[in-house]
């Protein structure tokens, strides 16, 4: 039977990123066994539980999005901040682990990372740590000077997200790119005078719009979002500057060609414009004069992740996803699994909830997915 009683205590702690050390403090104590060992990364707020070698490393994120949203449960459903993404995976995963240690398996683990949320640094963090020093996966009987003849490459790594408990075929990639502009400020009454950083950036997005970007057959179309917008002048006045963060979701089709379009737009040979072909020796099309929001706005890549693939296992539904995930910041680990209830069509928002019913198919999920793994 699940333990609702935990699922509940870590729901009511405010986990937004940043604030991760509670949920730490009380999972670090909460969690452990006479048949695990834990290691606290303080550093980063990273908590790995083993359970003597693991060749499986279940895993999930700590910090949710804000605002934090105290749970409710209503019969079968849990409404609250963090119940799809991702403290129901945290809670699934425990879950399976009791499962899997009342079994007598000795060959898993449990990873919770922080950061997922605002720049997934708990995941890279560890990665590197891994790169460094493969021991701190392994059992503590392994010194560090064995470190280096170690290798993660046969050891699977299953990261819960919601997907609806179906295995992710593949997974969007994420650019980001903080995109200013620099106009004058000037009286409103006399506009003919000054440059509205306003109005470039409404030029910058109708040209955004007019890109057609290819369809991948598998991840589908490229998506952005201006998920900030930062102007602070007042009415009368023509704002003299304005930022902001334009944020894609790109497939293998385009994930360099996303990249490309912002540096050829900032670029001086900012002849590439959205919809229009890029003059070629030999063509007999005259480029235009690169216009002035162009001229007067600069691009900043923040990078992001590519578009990953992952193991699908017979027997489990699959599906690729839009969003992204610690996964691809795992790069020691070559054999990776992105599955875990609940809907990201809820994720982020305040109706965010789970079912139980979905929490205990993840728990079976996970537990037959480490049996069939142990026999490949």
């Amino acid at each position: 039977m699940m333990d609702i009683r935990l699922f509940s205590e870590i729901l009511s702690i405010d986990s937004t990123s940043g604030k991760e050390g509670e949920l730490v403090d009380f999972l670090y104590e909460r969690l452990r066994t006479d048949r695990n060992t834990v290691v606290r990364f303080d550093d980063q707020q990273n908590l790995l539980f083993s359970w003597g070698e693991p060749k499986v490393v279940f895993c999930t994120h700590l910090d949710t999005v804000p605002p934090y949203i105290p749970p409710v449960f209503e019969d079968e459903k849990v409404c609250g901040r963090g119940t799809c993404d991702a403290k129901g995976q945290i809670f699934a995963m425990w879950e399976a682990c009791k499962a899997l240690e009342a079994e007598g398996c000795t060959d898993f683990g449990l990873l919770l990372l922080a950061g997922e949320e605002t720049g997934l640094f708990g995941a890279k963090a560890f990665d590197k740590l891994v790169s460094e020093n493969p021991a701190v996966i392994q059992s503590s009987s392994v010194i560090l000077s064995e470190a280096k003849d170690l290798s993660l490459q046969d050891t699977w790594i299953i990261v819960g997200e919601p997907t609806d408990n179906c295995m992710a075929s593949a997974s969007k990639g994420t650019k980001a790119f903080e995109v200013t502009f620099t106009g004058k400020a000037f009286h409103s009454g006399y506009p003919q005078y000054g440059l509205s950083a306003v109005e470039m950036f409404n030029d910058f997005m109708n040209a955004l719009r007019s890109i057609v970007f290819p369809k991948d057959e598998i991840l589908g179309d490229t998506t952005w979002n201006v998920g900030k917008l930062l102007s602070d002048n007042p009415q009368n006045i023509l704002s003299d500057r304005l930022s902001c963060r334009v944020y894609f979701r790109t497939t293998f089709e385009t994930d360099e060609m996303v990249c490309n379009v912002m540096k050829n737009i900032a670029g001086e040979d900012a002849r590439l414009r959205f919809g229009r072909r890029r003059v070629q020796d030999g063509a007999d099309i005259v480029a235009k004069e690169v216009a002035q929001w162009q001229k007067s706005m600069t691009v900043k890549a923040f990078g992001g992740d590519s578009p990953t693939k992952y193991e699908i296992l017979d027997g489990f539904p699959a599906k690729p996803v839009a969003f992204g995930s610690d996964a691809p910041q795992l790069t020691n680990f070559r054999r990776k699994i992105l599955c875990g209830p609940g809907s990201i069509l809820v994720a982020h928002r305040p109706e965010e909830h789970i079912l139980l019913d979905d929490i205990r198919t993840a728990i079976d999920n996970y537990v037959k997915i480490f049996e069939k793994i142990r026999i490949l």
